[in-house]
């Protein structure tokens, strides 16, 4: 018997209730918002090196740099947003879709680097404390909490399902954070004079930037390392899809993310010799939206061959099967 196959590929840029949101208009209102935010960060960032110079304060140097990796994070998110509105063309058959991802990974080594200094100069302030203002860094830190108060609602205002927005958006909160330990860092020091509290304040940042930097790294990782979306567990979705009716085996199958929130599935599906391949592939798809809101998925959909005696048999139906193979019972 020759093989039926029903191949099947259709790709959707919106899930659930964020449906197209990093796409068109909604694009442009994300980078709108991005540039108020840039804007805020940038202006006040260029205050703060020189009251941190001036004040002699770790925390508000620190706090400053930060808001540097803030900037470029939203530049660069500005730019991926940019790129991957691009449609694809040449050897980019998903376009430039990944650059957010990219971008993301960029924040989050950013955050880890400059915590690694930070730290190391929170140190060195920690056995020898110099003279620090404590009135300045108070004031100035309080500036800096409104400030960022504002750059965060800006962001949570665009589309925070993109792994590269909600990157800029954790440098904004992180950096909010760390302003409210600088204030109270400089308000501990105008009220007792304890120097050493600027440099636990810079140690206080460092440890925030390690963890929001830790976290997108992580998650831009698992995507560009193919792992299947988080929430989605491949063999329950493998076992699930064997158990169907008509089916008999499920092999080669992979889930991962092409981008924040665009899911993608292909696998190899073979059925009973008397099945509908195109009634089984439609079934399939549309279990596939509706449970896990994967709307981009590619099934071969095959006969089982039948054995020399007559009998079904699937054991040898690909050479090299990739992963897992799923079988009714």
């Amino acid at each position: 018997m020759g093989h039926d196959h029903g191949d099947h590929s259709h790709e959707g840029h919106g899930h659930g209730g964020h449906a197209g949101h990093s796409h068109g208009v909604s694009a442009d209102a994300d980078k709108r918002w991005l540039s108020i935010a840039l804007g805020l960060i940038v202006v006040f960032m260029a205050a703060e090196v020189v009251v941190g110079v001036v004040s002699g304060s770790l925390a508000l140097l620190s706090d400053a740099a930060h808001m540097l990796t803030d900037a470029a994070s939203i530049v660069l998110a500005l730019i991926a947003i940019r790129l991957a509105a691009r449609p694809p063309a040449g050897g980019y058959t998903y376009g430039l879709k990944r650059a957010e991802i990219l971008s993301a990974q960029a924040n989050g080594l950013t955050l880890l680097l400059l915590a690694g200094w930070l730290v190391y100069e929170a140190i060195e302030r920690l056995i020898d404390p110099p003279e620090v203002a404590g009135g300045l860094v108070l004031v100035t830190a309080l500036v800096g909490i409104v400030v960022n108060l504002a750059a965060a609602w800006a962001l949570s205002r665009a589309n925070r399902t993109s792994l590269n927005v909600e990157g800029a958006f954790q440098h904004i909160l992180t950096d909010l954070f760390a302003f409210i330990g600088t204030a109270v860092a400089g308000l501990v020091m105008v009220l007792t004079g304890f120097a050493r509290a600027d440099a636990i304040a810079s140690l206080f940042v460092a440890a925030l930037m390690i963890k929001a930097g830790i976290g997108l790294v992580a998650a831009s990782g698992r995507i560009l390392l193919e792992a299947a979306p988080a929430g989605i567990d491949p063999a329950a979705l493998g076992r699930h899809l064997a158990e169907m009716p008509q089916v008999v085996e499920v092999h080669d199958l992979h889930v991962w993310q092409i981008t924040s929130g665009q899911p993608a599935m292909s696998a190899h599906v073979l059925v009973t010799p008397d099945a509908d391949c195109h009634a089984v592939r439609e079934e399939i798809e549309t279990w596939l939206r509706a449970e896990h809101e994967l709307d981009h998925s590619t099934l071969q959909v095959d006969h089982l061959e039948s054995g020399p005696a007559g009998g079904e048999h699937a054991d040898e139906h690909c050479a090299d099967p990739h992963g897992v193979v799923y079988r009714q019972g």
